[in-house]
């Protein structure tokens, strides 16, 4: 892929779930899944997740790249992995990783002639030499191809909050499949993985993220890479559905993540789960609703939904929220019509003074989307204040709606040029 994609570790086990990346080969384009290893006969809850889901991604698969340690040589697991590979009745391509000493160690690929899957490849991942010739035979095995309709409007999403709070259960009641490990062992989601999903709302890509833990927790750095990772899942969304237990509450690491989600100006859906799960009765709802808008003072613009991952309760429902903040995120305002609204604001309530001298608002202008971020000229940045930016946001907010996006305010002094 040329950037860092996989958690890369010498520890086994690392890459847990199926990894999704597209990426470009002598102008044919392709999505690279990268699986967590398999471990044929193992008990381990983890490790047995981990194989049915690498059953799933060689069922998806157009060609399956079956990668050996050249260095230890053929394996019982390589022998046993190869039988289960040729049931699949898919092109494989055996690459032998690890000949770091490439002259040397390209000789130690004929053992794996034995595995009876065709011509091993050796090559060195770390140092990029022989990659060229398993893509060229990548390529070779590609089913003809189809000129298919260009994809467009799709909706990212992530799926954002601490460990254990039912992201990946969310994601699987979406999907009607286990498409992510899901376990009550917090943690299990280390990687942001994506997942391509169309329903008679719309296309959206789920970016499921690993849950990020309070800074004392994260021991490992293999949690660190984890929670980088959800900050560029963040980067990359559209919306993100930032998932709260009921049950809990609004923590201190939930205020945090949503945190992440607001400053990077995404559209954000606060979505309750484990509804199901707590006592209710009459203004139970709208108490809680209270609570977390007390807690997530600037999230203020972002719309609630209680659900349930497990019985699926308004799960559906998901979705049309999905799609309206998200055309929220990306609207665009006509400059006429927002200066309209700035002049009838500053009619209602005067701008303020500061030492007998009064801030004047020339005009404002959009300047970009996504989020919705407007330019004010004004005769004095000084005296724009805080308390005033928030009345003239308002006041957009309450013309054009904007729910579920943040806004912004850039202040210029007219003669400053827009940089």
């Amino acid at each position: 892929m040329g950037s860092r994609i996989s958690i890369v570790q010498d520890t086994p086990g690392v890459t847990r779930d199926r990894i999704y990346a597209e990426t470009n080969w002598r102008g044919r384009d392709f999505t690279l899944i990268d699986t967590g290893g398999i471990e044929p006969d193992s008990e381990d809850i983890i490790l047995s997740q981990m194989r049915e889901q690498a059953n799933l991604a060689i069922a998806m698969a157009d060609v399956i790249l079956f990668l050996t340690d050249i260095r230890q040589g053929v394996t019982a697991a390589d022998r046993e992995i190869a039988l289960m590979l040729k049931k699949s009745k898919k092109p494989i391509v055996l690459v032998c990783n690890k000949a770091d000493n490439f002259e040397k160690d390209k000789q130690e690929a004929y053992e794996f002639y034995n595995l009876g899957i065709g011509d091993p490849y050796p090559i060195s991942a770390t140092n990029a030499i022989g990659v060229g010739d398993v893509l060229d035979k990548i390529y070779e095995s590609f089913p003809p191809k189809i000129e298919n309709e260009q994809e467009s409007n799709i909706i990212k999403v992530a799926v954002i909050g601490k460990p254990n709070v039912g992201k990946s259960s969310l994601i699987n009641k979406i999907l009607g499949e286990n498409r992510a490990i899901v376990s009550d062992i917090a943690g299990t989601t280390r990687d942001a993985i994506d997942t391509k999903f169309e329903n008679e709302k719309g296309k959206y890509t789920l970016i499921d993220t690993a849950g990020v833990r309070r800074k004392s927790k994260v021991k490992e750095s293999i949690e660190k890479f984890s929670i980088m990772r959800t900050l560029l899942a963040i980067e990359r969304a559209d919306v993100c559905l930032m998932m709260i237990d009921a049950t809990e509450g609004v923590t201190d690491q939930d205020a945090k993540i949503a945190g992440e989600a607001h400053e990077a100006g995404k559209g954000v859906i606060i979505v309750v789960n484990k509804w199901d799960a707590v006592e209710k009765e009459t203004g139970t709802l709208e108490k809680y609703k209270k609570e977390v808008y007390d807690r997530l003072k600037y999230l203020s613009y972002a719309p609630i939904i209680f659900i349930s991952a497990k019985t699926g309760q308004r799960v559906t429902k998901l979705f049309d929220l999905i799609n309206h903040v998200a055309e929220q995120n990306a609207m665009r305002v006509t400059t006429s019509i927002l200066n309209q609204v700035i002049n009838e604001a500053i009619a209602i309530v005067q701008p303020p003074t500061d030492k007998g001298k009064r801030l004047k608002i020339y005009y404002g202008t959009q300047a970009s989307t996504k989020p919705p971020t407007f330019v004010i000229f004004v005769n004095n940045k000084e005296l724009f204040h805080f308390s005033y930016e928030r009345y003239l946001v308002n006041q957009i907010r309450k013309e054009f709606g904007l729910e579920g996006t943040p806004v912004r305010i850039m202040v210029r002094e007219k003669n400053e040029k827009d940089v």
